[in-house]
C-alpha cells in the first residue's frame, strides 16, 4: 500500500512538473536594462518587450538600472534566479570588456543568450568649426597632427568608443579620447565646436546632421544602412573593409530551463519577423537581426566581444 502510495505520488510529481513548465510564464517578466530611459538601448528595450508580452500573453516590464557602462544592471542579472522571470538587455561587452575595464564577478557563462535583437552603424559626425566636410580631410588632418584631434564618446568602454578606437587603427593615427556621460552631451560637445568628431547612434545624429549642426561623413558598417539612408559608408570612401556594427540583445540568467527558453528564443523571433516590430526599430535608428539559432548568436558574439577586448587592450585603455 505505501508502495503504492509512492508510486502515486512520483506520477503525480512527474505529470505535474511539466504543466508548471508549460504555464510559463505564469507573472510579469522583468526586463533589466542598463541605460537610462529615453535612451537607445532603452527605447528597443520597450518596442521588445511590449511585443514579446502580448507574444507570451503576460506583460514584460522593464527595469531601468543604468550605471557602470551598464554592468550594475548585468550583474542583477547575473544573480537573478534562472527561472525565466528576469531577462537582461545587453551588448558584447558582456564577452570580456566589462571584465576587464570594471571589478564584475560574472564572466560569460554566467548568461544564458536567448537571441540578438538589433544590429546598427554608428555614423561618424564632426564639427561644423572644424572645417572638415570629407573623410579623406578627417583622416589627412588626424595623420598630420597625431593625438590633436578629439572625440567624445558616450563612455569608456562603449560602443561609439569603441568604434572610435576601430578608426584609430583603420587609418594609422591616434586621436584624443573625452568621455561624456551618455551620447547626448557627447554629440552637443561636437555641435558647440567643444570637441572634434565622435561616433554616435544614428537615432541621436541623423537630427543634428539634417539640421546642419553637425556633418555627417559616414555611416560604420561596410553596406549602407537602411538605417541612415543616403549615407555613405566608411569602407567605401577610402577605408576598404572597415566594419563596426553596434548591437543589442537579449540574455537571460545561466542554466535556464530548456521549455522557458525555447519560449523565450520562440517568442523573440516571432516578434522580430513582425513587419511592424521591425518598422518600430528602424524607426529608432535599428535593424531588427535576430540570429537562426541560440548557438549561432552566443558564437558571434563571443567572436565579436574578443575582437572588441583587444581593441580597448592594445589602446590601454583604463576606467580612471
Amino acid at each position: 500500500m505505501k508502495l503504492h502510495c509512492i508510486a502515486g505520488a512520483l506520477l503525480l510529481l512527474g505529470l505535474v512538473a511539466p504543466a508548471q513548465a508549460s504555464d510559463y510564464p505564469a507573472k510579469p517578466i522583468r526586463l533589466i536594462v542598463g541605460y537610462s530611459p529615453s535612451g537607445a538601448g532603452d527605447g528597443i528595450a520597450r518596442i521588445v518587450a511590449e511585443a514579446m508580452g502580448k507574444e507570451l500573453g503576460q506583460g514584460i516590464v522593464v527595469d531601468n538600472k543604468p550605471g557602470a557602462g551598464s554592468t550594475l544592471a548585468s550583474t542583477l542579472l547575473s544573480r537573478a534566479p534562472a527561472d525565466g522571470y528576469t531577462i537582461g538587455l545587453a551588448t558584447g561587452t558582456l564577452y570580456g570588456i566589462d571584465q576587464h575595464l570594471y571589478n564584475v564577478r560574472y564572466t560569460p557563462a554566467d548568461f544564458t543568450p536567448i537571441n540578438r535583437l538589433t544590429v546598427s552603424p554608428l555614423v561618424l559626425a564632426v564639427s561644423p568649426k572644424s572645417g572638415i566636410t570629407q573623410l579623406k580631410d578627417l583622416v589627412a588632418t588626424a595623420k598630420a597632427r597625431p593625438g590633436q584631434l578629439n572625440y567624445s564618446s558616450s563612455g569608456i568602454g562603449g560602443s561609439p568608443h569603441l568604434a572610435a578606437l576601430t578608426f584609430e587603427r583603420a587609418i594609422e593615427a591616434t586621436m584624443v579620447h573625452i568621455p561624456f556621460k551618455g551620447g547626448a552631451p557627447a554629440l552637443q560637445a561636437v555641435a558647440t565646436g567643444e570637441v572634434d568628431l565622435s561616433f554616435g547612434t544614428a537615432a541621436s545624429v541623423l537630427p543634428l546632421g539634417r539640421q546642419g549642426v553637425v556633418k555627417m561623413l559616414g555611416v560604420t558598417t561596410q553596406q549602407p544602412s537602411a538605417v541612415a539612408p543616403g549615407v555613405p559608408t566608411l569602407d567605401s570612401q577610402g577605408l576598404p573593409g572597415f566594419e563596426f556594427s553596434f548591437w543589442f540583445g537579449l540574455f537571460g540568467p545561466a542554466k535556464l530551463s530548456p521549455d522557458v527558453y525555447a519560449r523565450l528564443v520562440a517568442a523573440s523571433n516571432k516578434v522580430l519577423a513582425d513587419p511592424q516590430v521591425r518598422e518600430k526599430l528602424l524607426a529608432t535608428g535599428n535593424e531588427a537581426a535576430p540570429f537562426a539559432t541560440p548557438a549561432a548568436f552566443n558564437a558571434w558574439a563571443a567572436d565579436a566581444g574578443k575582437a572588441q577586448l583587444e581593441r580597448v587592450k592594445n589602446a590601454n585603455v583604463k576606467v580612471e
